[in-house]
């Protein structure tokens, strides 16, 4: 037998906010849930690992739009399992071009702090005063104005 959970519950279990499973189950990401006799909505065991998968695809990006298109496809049965399979490959492809651009971004500003670490070391102690506040200023500049000397 299934546990039941109340919306609360849910919410604490899947770090999933009310709003938002509410949300979810208006735009029919998820089947309407049980309702108990006072009329509360109430989770299986079940609805918490769709919502918990949702959540996923949905922390990696995935627009709701594609997420319903892969709920209505399950629904429909065994025979969309290629389709629901392509769809996650497509996405995961998406992710994999988006990771490594971010290895490159990464790959950058480590060598730019590299870079800054070797000028710390090169300088005397009064010049490092200079770079430690040259650095600093550098961080105050407005997001898209260029810097200075980078």
């Amino acid at each position: 037998m299934s546990n039941e959970y109340t919306i609360q519950q849910a919410a604490e279990l899947t770090g999933i906010s009310t709003h938002t499973l509410r949300y979810y189950e208006r735009i029919g990401l998820l089947i309407p849930v049980g309702r108990l006799d006072n009329g509360y909505r109430y989770y299986t065991d079940d609805d918490l690992a769709n919502i918990r998968f949702l959540s996923l695809l949905r922390a990696t990006g995935m627009p709701i739009r594609q997420m319903t298109r892969f709920v209505e496809l399950g629904r429909a049965g065994d025979e969309t399992l290629d389709e629901r399979r392509a769809l996650l490959a497509e996405h995961r492809d998406e992710l994999m071009q988006h990771f490594e651009q971010i290895q490159r971004c990464l790959h950058a500003v480590n060598k730019k702090i590299a870079h800054y670490d070797g000028l710390a070391v090169d300088c005397s102690d009064e010049d490092q005063g200079y770079w430690e506040l040259r650095l600093r200023g550098q961080q105050l500049h407005k997001v898209g104005e260029p810097a200075a000397g980078l």
